[in-house]
């Protein structure tokens, strides 16, 4: 049976116990056995996190210390998959560089606040995560995001919305999911979810958390199926 562990906590106002445990019902659903934790401490057992198939953020801000970032870094690069949403991935750990370089973005501002009407545009043919979905309307935070130019878009939203002093730029179709790889490990993420029910209110956000779950979660197999190392990833030299 497949291992996922989720990691629920930081700021209250994402909701993580109520996202962590939406998540977890999708994992149980497909066949995951799912652990959630309020702590960050577990991820300063390297071992166990190689074990797990996939790691789920649902921790907004708070801090992580360089051994609980530099096992997740090292286990998500040996295969484990790595997902979250909204700020519970990639509003995590300000401080933390190499969580924003091995995630693939961080929040910057949500022009507007809460409750903004935007649409979510499908990047057809780009993964099987959004095969068959069609473009979709939400009412939610705008995320603007600051993002790695290396990452697989699968949904963007425009800017600007709403008036703030990033409209004297051109317009931009700033990515709402994506996907990327660290090492031999996939990465997940869609800004959408600062509150549990966008999900509901929204099925393609749900669809595409499902999927992009389960997309994440392959990847161990894939590169036990495969005979994948980190041989070609290690470095002794300083990165950050």
């Amino acid at each position: 049976m497949k291992k996922a562990w989720i990691f629920q906590g930081g700021w209250d106002g994402h909701e993580p116990k109520l996202t962590s445990a939406r998540f977890a019902g999708m994992l149980k659903d497909a066949g995951y056995e799912v652990t959630i934790h309020d702590s960050l401490t577990p991820a300063e057992d390297l071992d166990a996190l190689m074990q797990l198939d996939l790691i789920v953020a649902c921790w907004t801000m708070g801090e992580i210390s360089s051994t609980q970032v530099n096992n997740i870094c090292k286990a998500v690069g040996a295969g484990t998959g790595l997902a979250g949403c909204h700020g519970g991935m990639c509003d995590s750990f300000r401080q933390s560089t190499q969580w924003q370089f091995m995630t693939g973005g961080q929040w910057v501002s949500h022009p507007g606040g809460d409750g903004i009407k935007y649409t979510v545009n499908i990047c057809k043919g780009s993964s099987p995560i959004i095969q068959g979905l069609d473009d979709f309307e939400v009412a939610s935070e705008h995320y603007y995001l600051h993002v790695d130019p290396s990452i697989e878009v699968l949904a963007t939203t425009r800017f600007p919305v709403v008036p703030y002093y990033h409209i004297s730029n051109k317009p931009v179709d700033m990515p709402v999911v994506w996907t990327k790889f660290w090492g031999n490990g996939r990465v997940f993420y869609t800004s959408l979810g600062h509150h549990d029910d966008v999900f509901d209110k929204s099925p393609n956000a749900g669809e595409i958390m499902r999927r992009g779950l389960i997309w994440a979660g392959e990847g161990k197999q894939y590169a036990i199926d495969h005979g994948l190392t980190t041989e070609p990833f290690e470095n002794t030299a300083k990165m950050y």
